[in-house]
């Protein structure tokens, strides 16, 4: 019994997470364009009037591009196949990510009161860690993918080629670049977990007390499931999302960015606080259908599968 349930959560996460990283792998990489430094300042000359010689004043000013620009600038320069660069390694990456979630969940389920708060976070937080530190290499080489810049026609380096690069260049260390921002941000794990967890116990007693019949009880649950993982998703996001911006830089090839705090300390300076939530609207339009969609799927499968038992 317990092989086919650490089976039906690997089949059930790698096809919810595996639909959801298809549907969003554009907004990801726009997301992943706006956050890196190339995308993040371009000069321009601002003119001041109204000096005492009745002469203008031409001062160096900076503006960054919005999402649409970046978009345009995609489609047009790379083509649309570039915005789904760096879906391979991303693939590769959601089945163990999802199972070491749920594999965690049952864990600390064991241990302390079922289903309580401290499990959800305590669950969500070790999962994060794990999946963190074995899938970074791929992680890494998924943000290399999408912040090459080719113009049509040109060859595009693979996930096999880009992972040689970065050997080649960096060493086996260059493959965890990143990591301690992935570290930081497994706060913004726990938070959507405990926030999804528990409107998915409200839920529950709603339906155990609901009058309607168990068809319409099952459509009203999924749809409630896909609203709980959206509203927990972009709570976490809009807390937790400087250390995205900080991960994506320290990815960089060749920065200045070298370690965390320096790279925080770096884009204050140079761009200030505003650039820590560059790339959040593709962001949140990314993940709070993704997680809605990963998490519920979820869910349903796991009935479906249990059911059928």
């Amino acid at each position: 019994m317990a092989q086919k349930d650490t089976l039906l959560n690997l089949f059930a996460g790698g096809c919810s997470g595996t639909v959801g990283a298809i549907v969003t792998c554009p907004l990801e990489v726009l997301k992943t364009r706006l956050q890196s430094s190339g995308f993040a300042l371009r000069p321009v000359f601002q003119v001041q009037l109204g000096t005492l010689s009745g002469t203008g004043v031409i001062r160096p000013g900076t503006v960054t591009p919005g999402l649409l620009q970046v978009l345009r600038s995609i489609l047009e320069k790379e083509g649309p196949r570039s915005l789904f660069r760096g879906l391979g390694p991303n693939l590769v990456g959601v089945a163990p990510s999802r199972y070491t979630y749920a594999k965690s969940k049952e864990m600390f389920n064991g241990l302390f009161v079922p289903n309580c708060g401290l499990v959800h976070m305590s669950s969500a937080g070790v999962a994060a860690f794990v999946t963190n530190s074995l899938m970074n290499p791929i992680w890494m080489v998924k943000t290399r993918m999408q912040l090459e810049k080719r113009a049509k026609g040109e060859k595009k380096m693979n996930a096999l080629q880009s992972a040689r690069y970065v050997h080649k260049t960096e060493g086996v260390r260059g493959f965890y670049r990143g990591l301690t921002a992935s570290y930081a941000g497994i706060s913004e794990t726990m938070i959507c977990f405990l926030i999804y967890e528990t409107l998915k116990k409200h839920l529950a007693m709603n339906q155990y007390n609901s009058p309607n019949n168990e068809k319409e009880k099952g459509a009203s649950v999924f749809l409630g499931l896909m609203l709980a993982a959206a509203f927990s998703k972009g709570c976490a996001s809009c807390i937790a999302y400087p250390h995205e911006v900080i991960r994506t830089r320290l990815r960089e090839e060749g920065s200045k960015y070298k370690y965390f705090f320096q790279t925080g300390r770096l884009i204050a300076v140079e761009e200030g606080y505003a650039a820590f939530y560059r790339g959040l609207i593709p962001q949140l339009i990314r993940q709070i259908p993704n997680t809605a969609i990963v998490l519920s799927s979820y869910e349903l499968i796991v009935y479906l599968l249990g059911e059928s038992k």
